[in-house]
């Protein structure tokens, strides 16, 4: 496991799915604004869920995010579309309703970004997420990313487009305290 300050990531269990499938999954309004592919009824216990457990892949690492004080599910962390050649890959995290504004978000970036940077080898993390997602915008600029652009209308979530915000760290910039 890869441990921060008040959470760890580790492998993803198959007692995790229906967990994550029902709150991070079955939120319609939820899931669309944190997933650019548009909503479709999956039914738990689906392989086609996102929260299967996935086989070890080189352009990805899915975790299940955990809070340390009790070992309870708080969520679920990825690197995806990992790189090799250029050493860069992008990062996202979902964080259970209950397990939110706890300051967990910004652990679970520091982490991330530690496994991207520290274990992997990466040269460059990037974050997209939408421009009214001050949580995640937070959490990545506490962890050292720097707003790069905004993508205007480049969204389509809930009946609206909106614009998206691309955040990049570099691992020069990483502090690895």
């Amino acid at each position: 496991m890869l441990r921060g300050d008040k959470i760890g990531l580790r492998a993803r269990h198959e007692t995790d799915v229906p967990v994550l499938h029902s709150e991070l999954y079955d939120d319609v309004a939820t899931r669309s604004e944190a997933d650019s592919r548009p909503w479709r009824p999956i039914a738990p216990g689906s392989t086609a869920s996102p929260f299967t457990v996935p086989d070890p892949a080189d352009d990805a690492a899915c975790f299940s995010v955990v809070q340390l004080a009790d070992d309870e599910l708080a969520g679920e962390a990825l690197l995806w579309g990992i790189d090799p050649h250029n050493r860069a890959a992008h990062l996202g995290l979902s964080l259970r309703p209950a397990f939110r504004g706890r300051g967990l978000g910004a652990d679970v970036v520091r982490v991330l970004c530690h496994y991207g940077i520290v274990v992997r080898g990466l040269h460059r993390l990037q974050i997209e997420t939408l421009a009214d997602n001050t949580a995640m915008i937070r959490a990545a600029t506490q962890a050292g990313f720097v707003p790069e652009g905004t993508l205007r209308r480049a969204a389509w979530v809930n009946g609206a487009f909106a614009d998206e915000v691309v955040l990049g760290l570099l691992a020069t910039e990483w502090n690895v305290d």
